[in-house]
């Protein structure tokens, strides 16, 4: 069995030796059946379909078009940046975007922007507004003291700063001397 399939192979091998070498004398490498004619694939529609329905390996270029003279007439070149599909998503989406109204690009006028500022700062303004009146008695008192007191203490802070030479124990009697009188 073994010796039969070895004969079949060396068979085959022998009669595609043959092929080859009657390929090889005359001249050719590939014989003529295998080159296609050049009136069939002239026309670049032709191609197209051929790549359409093979659409599993990479898509071959159309032939150039010719002028009558059989001269290659002159086009413009491809600009990869244009043809990219990250450009088209681009593009696609700012057209989207444009029909729709939206601005992404923010062109505002600068007198759209003072008006959207001001905007803001009123809703600010009336948002502490409405703290303010939601708040009980008791906090704000207690914010009155707090704010009180933090006027004291930078009132102290400019006379420390004013007076250096002054001894250290007369500051502090004076901020306690400053928080008897307060209360």
């Amino acid at each position: 069995m073994a010796s039969n399939k070895k004969e079949a192979n060396l068979r085959i091998v022998g009669e595609l030796r043959k092929r080859i070498a009657d390929v090889t004398s005359q001249g050719e490498f590939f014989p003529r059946k295998m080159i296609p004619e050049p009136e069939l694939c002239t026309s670049s529609a032709d191609l197209e379909k051929r790549n359409r329905r093979n659409n599993t390996g990479p898509v071959a270029p159309p032939l150039p078009p010719h002028n009558p003279e059989g001269l290659i007439v002159p086009r413009k070149p491809q600009n990869p940046c244009l043809e990219s599909s990250d450009h088209k998503n681009l593009h696609r989406e700012l057209m989207f975007n444009q029909k729709i109204g939206k601005n992404v690009l923010n062109q505002k006028s600068e007198l759209q922007r003072a008006l959207e500022k001001h905007k803001e700062h009123q809703f600010k303004r009336e948002l502490e507004q409405q703290k303010q009146e939601s708040k009980s008695a008791l906090e704000r008192v207690i914010e009155e003291r707090a704010r009180r007191l933090e006027t004291l203490e930078k009132s102290e802070d400019d006379n420390d700063k004013c007076r250096p030479g002054e001894p250290e124990f007369m500051k502090i009697h004076a901020k306690l001397r400053a928080r008897m009188d307060s209360k």
